[in-house]
């Protein structure tokens, strides 16, 4: 077995689990390997140099991996997508901070997460994802978000309108700080801090949501992620911002964003100890109220 290890700076008080999570592996003799930067982050900031590793420093060198492992909260999460992309390698998130949706494995939970990772017990999850498609070659790199899609404005403090149109039908023209397009990963993310609605990872669909809208009628709208959303922003400014999930560019008006479901799904590891409906209760803290 071969796993990916992927990493930036980590919280200190992980270190201790950071460190037993290598002697783990290695006592069962996976090959491992570790992104370029967080090997020389662990080597140079903590002391610490794993044994019998190796490691990577682009998607191109994860061809024989199994599994992929990210160790940080759900912004390194989201950042790992770029390297695993459509390779369909599962991904398990082990969280060393304090709140994760994605990175769902809590440092308390470590060892026993790793046990019920070597004797099978979990299920592969697929994630959908966002794709952008555009004229400017905006993000032309990697242009596919697991979270959201997000417009806003840049160097105005007006409002903005932005033109959604869903397949073939004119939706709405929001005036708004801005706008997001969420896919179901995404609506426990920016989406929910909006008052977007909570959806269960593998349903099919997309959700819209202004930011800060001025017509207070205007609320969130769940779509089918089969229809093509077609963006235009206009307003007062010159320059506007686009977002893909932790990246952005910036980009003029009159400029035409069209977004799409992925053919491809990323593949996240869920043990059988686990469900969506727990992780929420968990990490929104349902139920700790002592009137319930």
């Amino acid at each position: 077995m071969r796993i990916a290890v992927f990493g930036r700076n980590i919280n200190p008080v992980f270190h201790d689990s950071l460190k037993r999570l290598f002697a783990i592996l290695h006592l069962h003799r996976v090959d491992v390997t570790v992104y370029r930067p967080f090997l020389e982050y662990m080597r140079n900031e903590i002391n610490f140099d794993p044994k019998e590793i190796t490691d990577f420093s682009n998607h191109k060198e994860l061809r024989n991996v199994d599994f992929f492992f990210s160790i940080g909260g759900d912004g390194a999460f989201l950042e790992a997508i770029s390297l695993v992309r459509d390779s369909g390698i599962p991904m398990v998130g082990i969280n060393s901070g304090r709140l994760g949706f994605l990175a769902d494995v809590a440092q308390s939970e470590l060892e026993s997460a790793l046990e019920s990772f070597f004797d099978a017990k979990y299920q592969l999850q697929p994630r959908s994802l966002i794709r952008l498609e555009n004229d400017l070659g905006l993000f032309a790199e990697f242009p596919y978000a697991l979270n959201e899609f997000t417009v806003h404005k840049q160097d105005t403090s007006q409002m903005i309108t932005v033109h959604v149109e869903v397949g073939k039908d004119y939706l709405n023209s929001y005036w708004a700080d801005g706008l997001i397009v969420s896919t179901p990963t995404g609506s426990t993310a920016y989406s929910l801090s909006v008052g977007g609605p909570i959806i269960t990872p593998t349903a099919a669909n997309f959700i819209i949501v202004p930011i800060a809208p001025h017509n207070l009628a205007i609320r969130p709208v769940v779509v089918s992620d089969s229809e093509e959303i077609k963006l235009r922003v206009e307003g007062r400014g010159e320059r506007y911002m686009a977002s893909l999930d932790s990246r952005s560019d910036a980009f003029g008006s009159d400029v035409e964003m069209r977004l799409s479901k992925a053919d491809f799904s990323i593949n996240v590891l869920q043990f059988d100890s686990q469900s969506f409906y727990g992780t929420l209760r968990n990490k929104l803290m349902w139920g700790i109220d002592k009137r319930n």
